[in-house]
């Protein structure tokens, strides 16, 4: 089997994702990429100057590709072997759901330019059955609305085709949790934006630290240039706390730092699945999470919280008594996504 891998935007979780699979597989594969900056720009031309790189390998037998890529305009544009090709799409997130800030408005290209690669491919793959559910419910209710512009069974005609395959883990990378002492160490691992919340993580955090709690606290995470200036503030309010502040460059050292903690803590408002609280829990920590979003399909009720009223309490118990979550391997949570058990499920879609 020959697979043609085509990324527009290769960073984060979807190059991790391309990448553990190519090393992987026993496939002979192709791979096609764009870097991960404009991702707007990506979704929009990305496709043409993909398409033009076709016409200089071999013909292959499969495309795989992310929901960044125009895949209908991909075809059109590159040679004519690619419409023989079976089309596997993996969303790792969608444009009809994915939140907005309160001053944007939703541009429904983006969204359109989802359905319609979804259509054209020939299996559709999400990362949680979360992920699923809310794009088909949305694609129901998008064209509902405007029914005389959709054909009928659209939603119905992506979901036939789809299937659910989790973001795996090189589980084999993760270092053994560090023997723990002292005070409680709290990690937040996300990205640096407004979909993870990041304001009420910090008015959790300071109440903490103002009621005299003993921890300290870890932010890593990827920053970009607009982020919430909200992390500004908390560095300085919480500056005799921190254990480490920004991003890692080295992977060994993100490793390690999770691996010293003992509870990742997201208040995300978007999570369709959750690599960054996936990682951490596979190098020992425990998830305190929201009720809500992918959350509870994957990780069991204690790790989950309602209210903000509640992960304060929980977050205070766990400083009073670190020793009660260091007793317990939080890893085997997350063991079945290993890359062994999830590879061949891959190889399997990708060859039909």
């Amino acid at each position: 089997m020959r697979i043609l891998v085509v990324e527009p935007y290769f960073g984060t979780s979807h190059r991790s994702l391309v990448e553990g699979f190519i090393d992987r597989t026993s496939a002979d594969t192709e791979l096609f990429t764009l870097p991960p900056n404009k991702w707007k720009w990506r979704m929009r031309t990305g496709a043409w100057t993909l398409a033009e790189q076709a016409f200089g390998i071999a013909p292959c037998d499969t495309i795989f590709a992310s929901d960044y890529l125009d895949l209908p305009a991909f075809l059109a544009l590159g040679p004519p072997w690619l419409k023989d090709c079976r089309k596997v799409v993996y969303f790792h997130e969608n444009q009809m759901t994915y939140p907005l800030r309160a001053f944007d408005e939703r541009d429904f290209h983006f969204a359109l330019t989802n359905i319609e690669t979804a259509l054209v491919a020939d299996a559709v793959v999400f990362n949680s059955e979360f992920h699923r559910r809310e794009f088909i419910e949305s694609v129901e209710t998008f064209s509902t609305k405007f029914r005389a512009y959709f054909p009928d069974g659209l939603a119905r005609r992506i979901e036939d085709k789809s299937c659910i395959l989790p973001v795996p883990l090189d589980i084999d990378e993760m270092p053994p949790p560090a023997h723990k002492t002292g005070a409680l160490k709290i990690l937040w691992n996300m990205r640096w934006e407004f979909d993870k919340a990041p304001e009420a993580f910090f008015e959790q955090i300071l109440a903490l630290q103002d009621s005299g709690a003993d921890f300290q606290i870890a932010v890593a995470g990827e920053a970009f240039q607009n982020y919430p200036k909200i992390f500004d503030t908390a560095r300085e309010q919480l500056a005799d706390r921190i254990l480490s502040w920004g991003f890692l460059q080295s992977r060994k050292e993100y490793l390690d730092l999770m691996a010293n903690c003992e509870v990742v803590v997201s208040t995300a408002v978007h999570e369709f699945f959750g690599v960054a609280v996936a990682e951490a829990v596979a190098c020992g920590c425990f998830p305190l999470l929201p009720n809500r979003l992918a959350y509870p399909e994957r990780y069991p009720h204690e790790c989950l919280y309602n209210t903000d009223e509640e992960l304060r309490a929980r977050l205070l118990e766990m400083a009073h008594n670190p020793a009660a979550i260091r007793e317990t391997d939080f890893r085997r949570l997350v063991h079945d996504l290993d890359w062994k058990l999830i590879l061949p499920e891959f190889e399997a879609l990708l060859e039909g």
